[in-house]
């Protein structure tokens, strides 16, 4: 075997392994990320006219500006203000974008820095959460037979939905933190021929995630209605903190409900900022959304050039996505270690009937009542 494919051998678990330190590496990395990329250190010395004069009483040395420094023009500049220019590019009329500045430190400082908090947080929560309560068991046990929870639309739409979200996840955490954490492992061809496949993954398997959840929308809006029901079942926490503790729920619980309109509106948000990205200078999304959110007062602009919306477009994208991750994360968890019984509903279908009777009692009485979903009930195997 040739050094070069062990090397790619190597650099591909390296990359599997290097997601589970995205977190860690990123809180490492995060004072490298916020810190200025230019711009002269506190407490240097301006540096000498090539003449050796400085400026006297507001006289520029060399007449280049005339006699007196025009401080009021290159305060446009900076601001924005746009001049003419003959070539058919508008935009290169604008010397200077001071928004660029203001991106580049929210992307490299809060969004980086309180994203790998975020991730970090909720992943110390579950690992805390599993050593004190364990995985929730059924607590009758196995009853030996199951009942059809979701049909073959229903689990296809969910496994659209969350594939490509995984995908989705993985190639943009690497857009955020690949090049901090990633790149040193791998080196630079690796790396660059691993985020040149992402690259493509995240654009084109976007539009499959914008599927899935139309389609999981369309399928499971009417069961995720809030409920009084759901207020009870908030209160004791779902009993998710204490055996025996089952308080009575429809086909989706209160947990389940946050979960599913976290990912519909997410996933509708994410979306059109998504799409934003990847047509850019054709959406603005930013400029109608404030000027509706100024009938409160807020005061947020409204004219914004086409690079701002692009800005705005990829801060939010970021911001979404994170608190989705960390969202998905939790919910990966309970469907799959965290309860016994659970992954079953989105594997086969089919889930034991104690177990039901113990999540989704109203669910079960409802389908036992011969109402719309007729209940399947066979021996479990």
């Amino acid at each position: 075997m040739t050094s070069s494919v062990m090397r790619l051998r190597r650099g591909a678990f390296s990359y599997l392994l290097g997601f589970g330190l995205l977190v860690a590496a990123a809180l490492a990395a995060s004072g490298a990320l916020t810190a200025p990329a230019w711009g002269q250190a506190a407490g240097e010395p301006a540096p000498e006219s090539p003449t050796g004069e400085g400026p006297t009483g507001g006289q520029v040395p060399g007449n280049a500006l005339g006699n007196q420094a025009d401080s009021d023009f290159w305060r446009a500049i900076r601001q924005g203000e746009t001049g003419y220019v003959s070539i058919p590019n508008a935009r290169a009329g604008q010397l200077i974008q001071s928004e660029g500045d203001n991106w580049r430190a929210v992307r490299n400082g809060p969004l980086t820095v309180y994203g790998a908090w975020t991730m970090l947080g909720i992943i110390i929560v579950i690992a805390l959460f599993f050593a004190l309560r364990g995985r929730i068991r059924i607590d009758a046990g196995p009853s030996g037979t199951t009942i059809e929870r979701f049909n073959m639309l229903e689990r296809t739409a969910h496994w659209i939905t969350a594939t490509s979200f995984i995908v989705l996840a993985l190639t943009g955490l690497n857009i955020l933190y690949g090049r901090h954490v990633l790149l040193p492992i791998l080196g630079p061809d690796i790396f660059a021929a691993i985020t040149l496949a992402g690259k493509y993954a995240h654009n084109f398997l976007s539009f499959a995630f914008m599927v899935g959840v139309v389609m999981i929308f369309l399928l499971w809006v009417r069961h995720n209605i809030p409920r009084a029901v759901d207020l009870k079942w908030l209160a004791v926490g779902g009993g998710l903190f204490k055996k025996g503790v089952h308080p009575a729920a429809g086909k989706f619980n209160a947990g389940q409900k946050l979960i599913f309109w976290a990912v519909v509106l997410g996933g509708i948000s994410i979306s059109l900022s998504g799409l934003a990205l990847l047509f850019p200078f054709q959406l603005a999304f930013f400029g109608p959304t404030f000027e509706a959110l100024n009938v409160f007062g807020l005061g947020l602009p409204t004219e914004l050039t086409a690079m701002q919306e692009m800005q705005l477009s990829q801060l939010w994208h970021g911001v979404v996505a994170l608190i989705l991750i960390a969202i998905v994360i939790g919910h990966i968890y309970i469907g799959s270690l965290g309860m016994e019984g659970a992954f079953e509903a989105m594997g086969s279908g089919q889930v034991d009937l104690n177990w039901a009777k113990e999540h989704h009692a109203l669910w079960v009485d409802e389908v036992r009542s011969g109402g719309k979903q007729q209940p399947h009930a066979h021996p479990a195997e």
